[in-house]
Parts: structure tokens; sequence; C-alpha cells
């Protein structure tokens, strides 16, 4: 038998996979933006800046060891990498995966795992010790997210090796993993002061419309960068993570319209989210029609499934659960119902021939990453906060965690002038921190 060919660097692989690890990187900034608006003006500041120390975070925590857990040689069962690559030791310039630089696939892979890690964020927003996140991340990184990672994409990883499900950029990894663990986080916490009495509504729409068109921007190297190669799976994936997107906004403004008779931005940005988590497990499995359904549904269901906190009592602050969770469980969910072999090669579901075999298998892998993914942040939550303390206290979160945690307000309330007069206030600046007025709410 002649020998296989040794895999070749391709530039164009390599030029359009940097691109897309930009692309993918300023979804946090972005999900900072998208964050920062939905909550009240005196933890915005607080708000972007778990988004952002979550870059620095992790960045150190992958190039240490998560790389070489979730990517590197099977060391058991599937169920964990070695560590012959801790520090990315053994990998140089010129070490491949596949046609691009290992090292650059390690950073592509990073920046999904950062993102991951901020979006947690969210469902204990308002609330949260800004020194019990900077240890929670780093913890979390390496007993959850790096194994599931394993499990879906590493070598040997028993979920797509032995299991069989499907899972092209990350349904089970990121949008299932941190939805299961943002409930399990607000859990631990519980509910912020006056949570189901007061009106705790966005202060800056604007700035959540413009973190979702971000988050849009980004999602199309997220998903389409997930081919690793400037190649015709990379542009289906993109044209369906731009379909699904759009299907996800129309179907949550169809459930405003004809359940409170508003379409709203809010809805909008929201349901285009929804649409895009939805995708992200199926974007590389199935077809542009497929892609429509899958947006659409998690449109119409996220819309719903957003309103579980107030039934059930968790204060998901920013619907971590209700959008990602749940758009994460439809969207991998319908492969069993979606997936062509025209998109994977080989493997069908239910409405393409392939019976109910694929549904099954995604339903076993939504079920152990969803139980595992909860148990054990529940468990690293429950350990946190007895030995250091999770929640802010009563005084900080009602003052406001940008001023007592950061020294900071995102806005000065202060009068700086009058009618008529200069612009600038003539009086001395007495303090570099200006006290917060009351949250404002966003007009009718």
């Amino acid at each position: 038998m002649p020998l296989a060919a040794a895999p070749r660097l391709d530039t164009g692989d390599t030029a359009w996979l940097l691109a897309a690890t930009a692309l993918v990187l300023l979804m946090t900034p972005g999900l900072a933006l998208f964050y920062g608006g939905m909550v009240r003006t005196k933890s915005v500041l607080n708000m972007l800046m778990m988004s952002f120390v979550s870059i620095a975070l992790v960045t150190v925590v992958w190039l240490v060891a998560g790389y070489s857990l979730a990517f590197g040689d099977d060391a058991f069962a599937g169920l964990i990498g070695g560590l012959g690559h801790l520090g990315l030791a053994g990998i140089g310039p010129d070490s491949l995966t596949g046609t691009v630089p290992t090292f650059l696939f390690s950073t592509f892979q990073l920046t999904f795992a950062i993102i991951t890690a901020a979006l947690i964020s969210g469902a204990v927003a308002d609330r949260t010790k800004f020194a019990g996140w900077l240890v929670f991340v780093p913890v979390w990184m390496l007993l959850v997210y790096v194994p599931v990672a394993h499990w879906v994409w590493g070598p040997g990883g028993w979920i797509t090796q032995s299991l069989g499900a499907l899972d092209f950029a990350g349904g089970l990894v990121v949008e299932i993993a941190s939805g299961a663990s943002g409930l399990a986080l607000c859990l631990v916490l519980g509910p912020r002061i006056g949570f189901k009495k007061d009106a705790m509504r966005p202060h800056n729409l604007p700035m959540v419309m413009l973190g979702a068109g971000l988050l849009w921007f980004g999602w199309l190297g997220f998903n389409g960068g997930s081919a690793l190669g400037a190649n015709g799976l990379a542009a289906a994936s993109l044209l369906n993570t731009l379909v699904a997107g759009c299907t996800g906004l129309l179907g949550w403004l169809f459930v405003e319209q004809r359940r409170d008779g508003h379409p709203t931005t809010f809805g909008a940005a929201s349901g285009a989210v929804a649409g895009l988590v939805a995708i992200t497990p199926a974007c590389g499995v199935v077809s542009m029609p497929g892609a429509a359904v899958v947006g659409l549904a998690a449109g119409v269901v996220c819309s719903y499934a957003v309103a579980w906190k107030f039934r059930f009592g968790y204060d998901d602050s920013l619907d971590v659960v209700g959008v990602h969770f749940v758009g994460g469980v439809v969207g991998t969910l319908l492969i069993g119902l979606f997936a062509t072999s025209v998109m994977t090669g080989g493997k069908e579901g239910l409405f393409y021939g392939g019976g109910l075999g694929q549904l099954g298998r995604q339903a076993v892998a939504v079920a152990v990453v969803a139980a595992y993914t909860f148990l054990a942040t529940y468990g690293i939550g429950k350990v946190l906060d007895r030995v250091m303390g999770l929640r802010a206290s009563a005084e900080e979160e009602r003052t406001g965690l940008d001023q007592t945690v950061h020294a900071e307000t995102a806005y000065d309330h202060g009068v700086l002038g009058h009618a008529g007069g200069p612009l600038h206030s003539a009086s001395p600046v007495t303090s570099p921190v200006s006290p917060l007025a009351k949250d404002r709410k966003p007009s009718a």
C-alpha cells in the first residue's frame, strides 16, 4: 500500500483561520457590551470586567494545561487528554493540525474557551464577588470545560468516537455547558435583592443591540472557522449561521407581537442570539433549509423559556439558561432530524432517511453534558462559597458593584453646567467617583 502523504501547510486555510480566530475573540468584548447594556447602571462596569478578565484568566489556564488536557492524545477512555503538551511543550512553528499550524489551532480553540466562561457571568450578574469570579473561572475551566471539550472534539473523545453524536461548533461544549453551569451557579448564589419585585430592565438598549451585532459578526468566524479550512464546508456553515440568526430574530418577534402586541429591540437582539446559539452545533451538518428551521425553532422556544425563571424561582439574571442552554439543546437535538449526508459525509437525521438512531445519540450527549456540567459547577460553587464567599454583600449589591468594587461609575450623573452657562462646572471636583443616581429606566 502506498504511504499516505504527510500533512502540508495550506496558506489559504491558515489565512482563513487567522481571520476566524480574530472574529471569535471579538465576540467576548461584544458579549461584554451585550451583557453590559442589559444590567442596571450601577453594575455596568462590573459586567464588562467579568467578560474582559475572562480573556486573561482563560488564556493563562489554556496555555499552561487546558489545551493539552482537551486536545492532547487521549489518556483514559475518551474522558481526558494527556499531559504531553503542558505549556504547549512539543509544539513548534512547523507543527501542523490538519493543514494549519498547531499554534493557530490552539489559539482558535482558546477563543471558544474564553467566551464559554464569560457567558456564565450573565446568569449571576449584579451580585457576584469579583474576587470569587477570579478564582471560579480557572477552576471551572480545568474541571468542566476541558473534559467536555475532550469528550466532543479531542482525539478519542467518547461522545464523538464512541457514542457518535455530532457537534460541529460547540452546542454541547459551549452552549449547553455554559447554560447548565450558569443555572448551577445562580442557584448557589441565590436571587438578586428585589428579584420578582423590582423592575430590572436593561439600562441601555442601543448597547445591547451593538453587542448583539458584534456577536453575530464574530459568530461567522466561530462557526465558519470550525471547518478548519477555506472550503465549501466553511462557506456552508457561514451561510447557515447567517440564516439561522435571521429566522431566530423573526421567530422571537412573532411571539412578542402575538403575546405582547409589541415587537421590541431587546427581543430582536435576543432572538438573533437564540438562532445563532441553536445553529452552532448544526451549522456544518444541516442544509440551508434545515438551518432556517433550527433558527426559527430556537427563536420561538427561547422566547418562552426566558420566563421560566419567574415560574421556578431561579434568578438567571441575563437569560443564559433561557437562551444558551435551551437554544443549545434545541440545536443539538434537531441534528437528529435534519442532518444530511451532503454535509456530514455519511450520517443522516430522521427527515433524511436516517431513522431515530442519530436523534437518540444526540439526546444522550445532551443529557450527559448537561448533568455533568451542572453537578460539577454546583459543587465548585458550593466549595468556593464556603471557602471565600461568592456573593457580594447586601450593601455592595444595593450600592452597585461598579462603585464598591471598582471605584468607578459608567456614567457621570453629576451636574456639569446649567442652561446658558459654561459647559463645565466651575466647582472643583472633590472625588474621582461620582455618586450613582437612581437606575434609569428605558422610556416607553
